[in-house]
Protein backbone atom coordinates (compact mmCIF):
# COMPACT_ATOMS: atom_id res chain seq x y z
CA UNK A 1 0.00 0.00 0.00
CA UNK A 2 1.10 3.34 -0.90
CA UNK A 3 -0.33 7.08 0.18
CA UNK A 4 -2.97 8.32 -1.49
CA UNK A 5 -1.34 11.24 -3.36
CA UNK A 6 -3.17 14.91 -2.77
CA UNK A 7 -0.57 17.04 -1.13
CA UNK A 8 2.95 18.34 -3.26
CA UNK A 9 5.43 17.98 -0.26
CA UNK A 10 8.28 20.04 0.53
CA UNK A 11 11.80 18.18 0.49
CA UNK A 12 12.09 18.25 4.14
CA UNK A 13 10.41 15.86 7.20
CA UNK A 14 11.20 17.46 10.68
CA UNK A 15 11.72 15.02 13.23
CA UNK A 16 12.29 18.01 16.30
CA UNK A 17 10.78 21.01 17.68
CA UNK A 18 11.47 23.03 20.58
CA UNK A 19 9.67 26.53 20.63
CA UNK A 20 9.68 28.40 17.20
CA UNK A 21 12.50 26.26 15.75
CA UNK A 22 12.54 22.58 14.00
CA UNK A 23 15.19 20.40 12.67
CA UNK A 24 14.46 17.93 9.90
CA UNK A 25 16.37 14.32 9.93
CA UNK A 26 19.47 15.50 8.71
CA UNK A 27 20.14 18.35 12.22
CA UNK A 28 19.62 21.13 10.17
CA UNK A 29 18.02 23.94 12.22
CA UNK A 30 14.94 25.53 10.41
CA UNK A 31 13.08 29.36 12.05
CA UNK A 32 8.97 27.81 11.76
CA UNK A 33 7.51 31.12 10.16
CA UNK A 34 4.68 29.01 9.06
CA UNK A 35 3.16 27.36 12.37
CA UNK A 36 2.42 24.11 11.15
CA UNK A 37 -0.53 25.85 8.98
CA UNK A 38 -1.39 28.60 12.00
CA UNK A 39 -1.53 25.07 14.66
CA UNK A 40 1.62 25.65 16.95
CA UNK A 41 0.36 28.51 18.80
CA UNK A 42 2.36 28.20 22.25
CA UNK A 43 5.61 26.64 20.46
CA UNK A 44 6.72 23.40 19.76
CA UNK A 45 7.03 20.85 22.90
CA UNK A 46 6.30 23.38 25.26
CA UNK A 47 7.04 21.69 28.53
CA UNK A 48 3.62 22.67 30.09
CA UNK A 49 1.33 20.97 27.25
CA UNK A 50 4.10 18.30 26.99
CA UNK A 51 3.48 17.56 30.79
CA UNK A 52 -0.32 18.03 31.04
CA UNK A 53 -0.48 15.59 28.18
CA UNK A 54 1.74 12.57 29.65
CA UNK A 55 -0.26 12.79 32.64
CA UNK A 56 -3.55 12.82 31.25
CA UNK A 57 -2.30 9.70 29.16
CA UNK A 58 -0.96 8.07 32.12
CA UNK A 59 -4.80 8.00 33.89
CA UNK A 60 -7.24 7.94 30.60
CA UNK A 61 -6.94 9.15 27.25
CA UNK A 62 -10.45 8.32 26.30
CA UNK A 63 -13.97 7.15 26.65
CA UNK A 64 -17.23 8.77 25.15
CA UNK A 65 -19.43 11.57 25.79
CA UNK A 66 -21.28 9.38 27.06
CA UNK A 67 -20.32 10.06 30.77
CA UNK A 68 -19.41 13.28 32.48
CA UNK A 69 -15.96 14.19 31.78
CA UNK A 70 -14.68 17.27 34.05
CA UNK A 71 -11.89 18.33 31.76
CA UNK A 72 -14.57 19.62 29.48
CA UNK A 73 -16.05 21.89 32.00
CA UNK A 74 -12.39 22.91 33.27
CA UNK A 75 -12.01 24.02 29.38
CA UNK A 76 -15.06 25.78 28.98
CA UNK A 77 -14.51 27.92 31.89
CA UNK A 78 -11.02 28.70 31.36
CA UNK A 79 -11.80 30.21 27.76
CA UNK A 80 -14.95 31.53 28.93
CA UNK A 81 -12.72 34.80 30.45
CA UNK A 82 -9.88 34.20 27.82
CA UNK A 83 -12.13 34.39 24.47
CA UNK A 84 -14.40 37.56 26.00
CA UNK A 85 -17.69 35.26 25.72
CA UNK A 86 -17.92 34.15 29.38
CA UNK A 87 -21.27 33.49 29.05
CA UNK A 88 -21.34 31.43 25.92
CA UNK A 89 -21.66 27.59 25.51
CA UNK A 90 -18.70 25.42 24.23
CA UNK A 91 -19.24 22.76 21.67
CA UNK A 92 -15.59 20.43 21.40
CA UNK A 93 -15.34 18.42 17.78
CA UNK A 94 -11.77 17.37 15.80
CA UNK A 95 -11.64 20.19 13.39
CA UNK A 96 -12.10 22.89 11.75
CA UNK A 97 -14.07 21.65 9.04
CA UNK A 98 -16.63 20.09 12.05
CA UNK A 99 -16.50 23.53 13.52
CA UNK A 100 -18.18 25.02 10.56
CA UNK A 101 -19.91 22.11 9.73
CA UNK A 102 -21.81 22.22 12.78
CA UNK A 103 -22.33 26.11 13.21
CA UNK A 104 -24.36 25.80 9.69
CA UNK A 105 -26.27 23.16 11.34
CA UNK A 106 -26.62 24.72 14.29
CA UNK A 107 -27.90 28.05 12.65
CA UNK A 108 -30.71 25.70 10.76
CA UNK A 109 -32.20 24.13 13.33
CA UNK A 110 -32.43 27.44 15.26
CA UNK A 111 -33.71 29.09 12.11
CA UNK A 112 -35.46 26.58 10.65
CA UNK A 113 -34.13 28.05 7.25
CA UNK A 114 -32.13 26.67 4.50
CA UNK A 115 -29.79 28.93 2.71
CA UNK A 116 -26.22 30.79 3.43
CA UNK A 117 -24.53 33.44 2.94
CA UNK A 118 -20.63 33.30 2.30
CA UNK A 119 -18.25 34.96 0.99
CA UNK A 120 -15.69 34.81 -2.22
CA UNK A 121 -12.42 33.69 -1.37
CA UNK A 122 -13.47 31.51 1.08
CA UNK A 123 -12.34 28.65 2.54
CA UNK A 124 -14.00 26.98 5.34
CA UNK A 125 -13.16 23.15 5.39
CA UNK A 126 -13.28 19.95 3.34
CA UNK A 127 -16.37 18.18 5.06
CA UNK A 128 -19.17 18.32 3.12
CA UNK A 129 -20.84 21.39 4.32
CA UNK A 130 -18.05 23.22 5.08
CA UNK A 131 -16.96 22.79 1.05
CA UNK A 132 -19.78 23.96 -0.48
CA UNK A 133 -19.31 27.70 1.76
CA UNK A 134 -15.51 27.77 0.64
CA UNK A 135 -15.46 29.72 -3.02
CA UNK A 136 -12.90 27.13 -4.76
CA UNK A 137 -14.08 24.76 -7.23
CA UNK A 138 -10.98 22.23 -7.39
CA UNK A 139 -12.59 21.03 -4.08
CA UNK A 140 -16.35 20.99 -4.37
CA UNK A 141 -17.15 17.21 -5.82
CA UNK A 142 -20.33 17.35 -7.49
CA UNK A 143 -22.48 16.13 -4.42
CA UNK A 144 -21.21 18.92 -2.89
CA UNK A 145 -22.90 21.71 -5.34
CA UNK A 146 -25.62 23.30 -3.56
CA UNK A 147 -28.41 26.30 -4.22
CA UNK A 148 -28.78 26.63 -0.34
CA UNK A 149 -25.11 28.76 -0.70
CA UNK A 150 -24.82 32.25 -2.31
CA UNK A 151 -21.21 34.34 -2.67
CA UNK A 152 -20.62 37.69 -2.17
CA UNK A 153 -17.60 39.51 -2.52
CA UNK A 154 -15.50 40.21 1.41
CA UNK A 155 -16.59 43.78 1.92
CA UNK A 156 -19.27 44.13 -0.19
CA UNK A 157 -22.15 46.05 2.38
CA UNK A 158 -24.78 46.70 -0.81
CA UNK A 159 -24.50 43.30 -1.34
CA UNK A 160 -24.82 42.46 1.91
CA UNK A 161 -27.82 44.27 2.68
CA UNK A 162 -29.44 43.30 -0.38
CA UNK A 163 -29.00 39.62 0.68
CA UNK A 164 -29.97 39.95 3.76
CA UNK A 165 -33.17 42.39 2.98
CA UNK A 166 -35.62 39.19 3.75
CA UNK A 167 -36.10 36.35 6.33
CA UNK A 168 -34.35 33.20 4.13
CA UNK A 169 -30.89 33.09 5.44
CA UNK A 170 -30.00 30.99 8.48
CA UNK A 171 -26.91 32.39 8.65
CA UNK A 172 -23.97 34.80 7.45
CA UNK A 173 -20.35 33.07 7.66
CA UNK A 174 -17.36 34.85 7.89
CA UNK A 175 -13.54 34.83 8.02
CA UNK A 176 -12.43 38.01 9.75
CA UNK A 177 -8.97 37.63 8.00
CA UNK A 178 -9.10 34.95 5.04
CA UNK A 179 -6.23 32.55 5.20
CA UNK A 180 -6.40 30.54 1.99
CA UNK A 181 -8.31 33.95 0.45
CA UNK A 182 -4.90 35.25 0.45
CA UNK A 183 -4.87 37.95 4.01
CA UNK A 184 -7.91 39.42 3.20
CA UNK A 185 -9.49 41.30 6.16
CA UNK A 186 -13.14 42.40 6.91
CA UNK A 187 -13.66 45.81 7.33
CA UNK A 188 -15.32 46.97 10.53
CA UNK A 189 -17.80 48.55 8.24
CA UNK A 190 -18.74 45.50 6.66
CA UNK A 191 -18.65 43.39 10.28
CA UNK A 192 -20.69 46.01 12.03
CA UNK A 193 -23.23 45.81 8.57
CA UNK A 194 -22.95 41.92 9.14
CA UNK A 195 -24.28 42.14 12.57
CA UNK A 196 -26.73 44.86 12.27
CA UNK A 197 -28.25 42.91 8.88
CA UNK A 198 -28.35 39.87 10.80
CA UNK A 199 -30.56 41.98 13.54
CA UNK A 200 -32.64 42.53 12.00
CA UNK A 201 -33.73 39.33 9.90
CA UNK A 202 -33.01 36.72 12.69
CA UNK A 203 -30.03 35.73 10.45
CA UNK A 204 -27.88 34.12 12.58
CA UNK A 205 -23.97 36.11 12.77
CA UNK A 206 -20.99 32.78 12.49
CA UNK A 207 -17.24 34.17 12.56
CA UNK A 208 -14.73 31.47 11.09
CA UNK A 209 -12.09 32.07 13.35
CA UNK A 210 -10.37 28.75 12.78
CA UNK A 211 -7.24 30.11 11.41
CA UNK A 212 -7.74 34.08 12.68
CA UNK A 213 -8.45 33.27 16.08
CA UNK A 214 -6.86 32.05 19.52
CA UNK A 215 -4.82 34.92 19.42
CA UNK A 216 -2.96 35.07 16.80
CA UNK A 217 -4.65 38.42 15.17
CA UNK A 218 -3.49 40.13 18.33
CA UNK A 219 -6.62 40.03 20.05
CA UNK A 220 -8.66 36.74 21.13
CA UNK A 221 -10.20 36.57 18.20
CA UNK A 222 -9.99 39.22 14.65
CA UNK A 223 -13.30 39.88 14.71
CA UNK A 224 -12.96 41.48 18.08
CA UNK A 225 -10.99 44.46 16.54
CA UNK A 226 -13.90 45.96 14.84
CA UNK A 227 -16.14 45.26 18.15
CA UNK A 228 -19.04 42.92 17.29
CA UNK A 229 -20.36 40.30 18.65
CA UNK A 230 -21.09 36.66 17.22
CA UNK A 231 -23.57 34.40 17.42
CA UNK A 232 -21.37 31.54 16.93
CA UNK A 233 -17.69 30.88 16.58
CA UNK A 234 -15.52 28.32 15.13
CA UNK A 235 -12.64 27.40 16.40
CA UNK A 236 -9.92 24.85 15.86
CA UNK A 237 -5.81 24.73 14.81
CA UNK A 238 -4.33 26.59 17.73
CA UNK A 239 -6.67 25.85 20.38
CA UNK A 240 -4.54 22.64 21.10
CA UNK A 241 -1.05 22.99 19.52
CA UNK A 242 -1.48 20.04 17.47
CA UNK A 243 -3.71 17.96 18.94
CA UNK A 244 -6.76 17.53 16.89
CA UNK A 245 -9.05 19.69 18.65
CA UNK A 246 -12.40 22.13 17.19
CA UNK A 247 -15.06 23.58 18.67
CA UNK A 248 -17.91 26.18 18.69
CA UNK A 249 -19.08 28.56 21.02
CA UNK A 250 -22.38 29.70 20.95
CA UNK A 251 -24.63 32.39 22.19
CA UNK A 252 -26.99 31.10 25.29
CA UNK A 253 -29.93 32.66 23.01
CA UNK A 254 -29.37 29.73 20.90
CA UNK A 255 -31.50 26.55 22.40
CA UNK A 256 -30.22 23.47 22.61
CA UNK A 257 -31.80 19.95 22.24
CA UNK A 258 -30.54 16.61 23.09
CA UNK A 259 -29.00 15.18 19.99
CA UNK A 260 -29.02 18.44 17.30
CA UNK A 261 -25.11 17.97 17.71
CA UNK A 262 -22.45 14.89 18.36
CA UNK A 263 -19.24 13.29 17.82
CA UNK A 264 -17.63 10.51 19.02
CA UNK A 265 -14.00 11.46 19.51
CA UNK A 266 -14.60 15.43 20.47
CA UNK A 267 -13.97 16.50 23.86
CA UNK A 268 -11.83 13.39 24.81
CA UNK A 269 -9.97 13.40 27.90
CA UNK A 270 -6.68 13.78 25.97
CA UNK A 271 -7.74 16.49 23.61
CA UNK A 272 -9.13 18.47 26.81
CA UNK A 273 -6.11 17.92 28.34
CA UNK A 274 -4.03 19.66 25.64
CA UNK A 275 -6.64 22.78 25.15
CA UNK A 276 -6.65 22.99 28.57
CA UNK A 277 -2.88 23.35 28.44
CA UNK A 278 -2.91 25.59 25.77
CA UNK A 279 -5.07 28.20 27.23
CA UNK A 280 -2.78 27.94 30.54
CA UNK A 281 0.23 29.26 28.38
CA UNK A 282 -1.40 31.50 26.16
CA UNK A 283 -2.97 33.09 29.36
CA UNK A 284 0.19 32.67 31.44
CA UNK A 285 2.64 33.99 28.90
CA UNK A 286 0.75 37.00 27.21
CA UNK A 287 0.77 35.51 24.20
CA UNK A 288 -2.14 37.89 22.61
CA UNK A 289 -0.28 40.71 23.31
CA UNK A 290 2.98 39.32 22.40
CA UNK A 291 1.24 38.40 18.41
CA UNK A 292 0.30 42.28 18.32
CA UNK A 293 3.48 43.33 19.09
CA UNK A 294 6.03 40.52 17.38
CA UNK A 295 3.23 41.18 14.44
CA UNK A 296 3.88 45.01 14.44
CA UNK A 297 8.09 44.28 15.02
CA UNK A 298 7.75 41.92 11.02
CA UNK A 299 6.06 44.04 9.44
CA UNK A 300 7.89 47.52 10.91
CA UNK A 301 11.29 45.07 9.76
CA UNK A 302 10.37 44.19 6.33
CA UNK A 303 8.14 47.55 4.94
CA UNK A 304 9.79 49.34 2.13
CA UNK A 305 11.92 45.94 0.85
CA UNK A 306 12.02 46.06 -2.65
CA UNK A 307 9.81 43.99 -4.54
CA UNK A 308 6.79 44.35 -1.96
CA UNK A 309 3.36 45.07 -3.42
CA UNK A 310 1.41 44.79 -0.55
CA UNK A 311 1.32 43.79 3.42
CA UNK A 312 -1.79 42.99 4.64
CA UNK A 313 -2.95 40.92 8.14
CA UNK A 314 -2.73 41.24 11.80
CA UNK A 315 -0.50 40.11 14.60
CA UNK A 316 1.19 36.83 13.68
CA UNK A 317 -1.27 36.43 10.84
CA UNK A 318 0.58 38.15 7.79
CA UNK A 319 0.18 37.96 3.50
CA UNK A 320 3.11 39.96 1.67
CA UNK A 321 1.98 40.29 -1.41
CA UNK A 322 5.76 39.73 -4.21
CA UNK A 323 6.46 40.96 -7.19
CA UNK A 324 8.51 37.27 -7.74
CA UNK A 325 5.91 34.17 -7.59
CA UNK A 326 6.39 33.36 -4.09
CA UNK A 327 7.40 29.69 -4.31
CA UNK A 328 10.64 31.12 -5.48
CA UNK A 329 10.98 33.23 -3.04
CA UNK A 330 10.21 30.24 -0.02
CA UNK A 331 12.24 28.15 -1.87
CA UNK A 332 15.14 30.28 -1.28
CA UNK A 333 13.72 31.53 2.36
CA UNK A 334 14.08 27.75 3.27
CA UNK A 335 16.76 26.19 1.61
CA UNK A 336 19.49 29.02 1.99
CA UNK A 337 17.91 30.54 5.00
CA UNK A 338 16.28 27.63 6.50
CA UNK A 339 13.53 29.53 7.75
CA UNK A 340 10.02 28.43 6.40
CA UNK A 341 6.74 29.96 5.93
CA UNK A 342 3.34 29.75 3.86
CA UNK A 343 1.51 30.22 1.01
CA UNK A 344 -1.67 32.08 -0.88
CA UNK A 345 -2.07 32.18 -4.34
CA UNK A 346 1.15 32.71 -6.99
CA UNK A 347 2.32 35.61 -4.98
CA UNK A 348 1.24 35.76 -1.49
CA UNK A 349 3.70 34.74 1.21
CA UNK A 350 1.91 33.70 4.39
CA UNK A 351 3.61 34.42 8.03
CA UNK A 352 1.50 32.36 10.56
CA UNK A 353 4.66 31.39 13.26
CA UNK A 354 4.18 30.35 16.69
CA UNK A 355 3.03 33.12 18.84
CA UNK A 356 5.70 32.41 21.30
CA UNK A 357 8.79 33.90 18.77
CA UNK A 358 10.20 37.04 20.18
CA UNK A 359 12.61 39.45 18.85
CA UNK A 360 15.78 37.21 17.99
CA UNK A 361 13.42 35.14 15.74
CA UNK A 362 11.63 38.34 14.19
CA UNK A 363 15.39 39.73 13.93
CA UNK A 364 16.53 36.68 12.14
CA UNK A 365 13.38 36.50 9.88
CA UNK A 366 13.75 40.52 8.83
CA UNK A 367 17.26 40.12 8.04
CA UNK A 368 16.56 36.92 5.87
CA UNK A 369 13.90 38.24 4.27
CA UNK A 370 15.44 41.05 2.90
CA UNK A 371 18.48 38.84 2.01
CA UNK A 372 16.24 37.14 -0.27
CA UNK A 373 14.65 40.09 -2.10
CA UNK A 374 18.35 41.42 -2.80
CA UNK A 375 19.46 37.69 -4.03
CA UNK A 376 16.58 37.88 -6.37
CA UNK A 377 16.72 40.88 -7.56
CA UNK A 378 13.57 42.41 -6.30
Amino acid sequence: MKLFDVYSLLDMEPVRGEGAYLWDKNGVEYLDFYGGHAVISIGHTHPHYVAKISEQLSKIGFYSNAVINSLQVELAEKLGPLTGYPDYELFLCNSGAEANENAVKLASFTTGRTRVLAMHGAFHGRTSMAVALSDNPAIQAPVNKTENVTFINLNDVEALQRELSSEEYAAVIIEPIQGVGGIRMASTEFLHAAREACDKTGTLLIMDEVQSGYGRSGKFFAHQWAGVKADIVSMAKGIANGFPVGAIIISPEIPAKKGMLGTTFGGSHLACAAAIAVADVVKAENLVENARVMGEKIVEGIKGTSGIKEIRGSGLMIGVDLSVPQADFRRVLREKHHIMTGLSGQYTLRLLPPLVIGEREVERFVEAFRATAAEMGM
